[in-house]
């Protein structure tokens, strides 16, 4: 019997158990540990609250992951079931069988697995531990090993924890809705009665309106966050988190008010953001950069590999500035739509793209007024980005005959496979007024794209037209 078949069979046998909950939930303790995934797969995708929360109760391996499971019932439901179901154990749970859980992730991830695989060491490993707080199991085990091999594991100095330590790992978003609030509320509360043995790890954290949230930052190690976004902050308020978030890889800010940005402030900004070393993407919407691209460049690490600066009132200044910075030959995202960045010159932004040309895989210009001519300067360049996969332009004033001449020169370029293209002007009455788009233009458009792809033996690639 091959493995697959294995895996269909207890498959089968899961969802056979579910049938009956309650003798399902008697017959934890017996059941093969080989069960347990795919009875808990099943028990998740079918909603079934109090089945997982006994299951987490009994959990016979070290960590639980919901990786990239969904369910149709109210997630925060499932959640708090499986957070119910903590139980901190005692120190030294050294028996054979019995719970082991030690890690709940309750994160989506589309790459993890239910539990990571038994290496077969003394310290069973989990890929998703936390490694940068100091409550985390990685560091109190280090901290023990370290008093072992120093001879006074038993010497009574340092008391040994009742508790194992244990990590719960949550994405939190502060959004102020009612269904929020209740499982922030009851989230804190379980941390609050196992203090000092769970530790909450946030690795994502949204936060929409700073001023209304501060007090649940209490409960999170802001050293654990890798991903950061705020929308509708002040400045002085991004300024204080991110003096205490120094592992992040991502920052995301949105509607930051310009009469926040004090020249105090913003340098201070500026040099909290130098310390992020970690920093690869970073994304700022409705953020006002004009002539001040290269302060932010000059802080940022230069192996920055994603960049959004979308309604920005950037400049040429700042596109020349980008084209001329360490991380151009490194971005493999960028943003620049929203920018009135050719309302002047093209040339900025056509040595830009032959900077990026290497690695670029995800461009968008949406709405940047881009002309028949400023396109046509910059489409050789745009041709040498071998490596595009993504290409958005919508919302800017192109003609027909032009579009057409891009779509012959880009299905050259094989990693391509989406663009998203601006509805050319003649399928308007009037250009600005976009309540006058003929849909019977735009078919027939898209018509003679989707056969000169097939003409072309380009039917992997989507042309996609937008239109406001």
């Amino acid at each position: 019997m091959d493995q697959k078949t294995t895996v269909t069979l207890l498959e089968l046998a899961a969802k056979s158990l579910l049938n009956n909950e309650p003798a399902a939930i008697h017959a934890l303790d017996e059941i093969p540990r080989d069960l347990f995934v795919p009875l808990f797969n099943a028990a998740f995708l079918g909603g079934h609250k109090t089945m997982l929360k006994a299951m987490v109760q009994v959990w016979p391996f070290r960590c639980l992951h919901i990786g990239s499971l969904n369910t149709r019932e109210s997630y925060y439901d499932i959640l708090e079931a499986m957070i119910d179901g903590l139980q901190i154990l005692p120190a030294q749970n050294s028996s054979s069988w019995g719970p082991k859980l030690r890690i709940l992730d309750l994160r989506r991830d589309l790459d993890c697995e239910t539990i990571c695989s038994e290496i077969g060491t003394a310290f069973p490993f989990c890929f998703q531990s936390c490694i940068y707080s100091q409550r985390s199991i990685l560091k109190i085990e280090e901290a023990q090993h370290s008093v072992r091999c120093l001879g006074i594991g038993n010497s009574g100095s340092e008391p040994q924890s009742a508790q194992e330590p244990m990590e719960l790992l949550v994405d939190i978003s502060l959004n102020s809705t009612v269904r929020t609030e209740q499982f922030l509320s009851f989230l804190c509360s379980k941390v609050q009665q196992n203090l000092g043995s769970l530790h909450l790890c946030c690795r994502s954290l949204q936060i929409d309106r700073m001023s209304a949230h501060k007090s649940i930052l209490q409960f999170l190690d802001l050293g654990c966050i890798e991903h950061l976004e705020m929308d509708q902050a002040n400045l002085s308020e991004v300024v204080t988190l991110l003096a205490r978030v120094i592992h992040l890889n991502s920052l995301t800010l949105c509607n930051i008010p310009f009469k926040s940005y004090q020249r105090r402030t913003f340098r201070s900004f500026l040099l909290w953001l130098g310390q992020l070393d970690n920093l690869q993407e970073l994304s700022l919407t409705f953020f006002c950069l004009t002539d001040q691209l290269h302060k932010l460049l000059r802080v940022v690490p230069p192996q920055l590999d994603t960049l959004y600066l979308p309604f920005c009132s950037l400049s040429n200044r700042d596109v020349t500035v980008l084209s001329q910075s360490s991380q151009a030959t490194h971005l493999r995202v960028l943003s620049l739509s929203n920018n009135q960045i050719f309302s002047e010159v093209y040339e900025p932004f056509q040595t830009l793209l032959e900077k990026v040309s290497s690695t670029l895989q995800h461009l968008e210009i949406n709405d940047c007024m881009i002309t028949d001519a400023t396109l046509s300067a910059v489409l050789p360049a745009l041709s040498h980005c071998t490596h595009l996969r993504v290409l958005s332009f919508a919302f800017n004033p192109i003609t027909m005959p032009v579009l057409k001449s891009l779509l012959q020169h880009l299905t050259s370029l094989m990693k391509l496979k989406y663009v998203t293209y601006p509805v050319p002007v003649h399928c308007y009455e009037e250009w600005d007024f976009h309540e006058s788009l003929d849909r019977q233009k735009l078919a027939e458009v898209q018509a003679q794209l989707e056969a000169m792809l097939h003409g072309a033996q380009r039917d992997d690639m989507t042309w996609a037209a937008y239109s406001k």
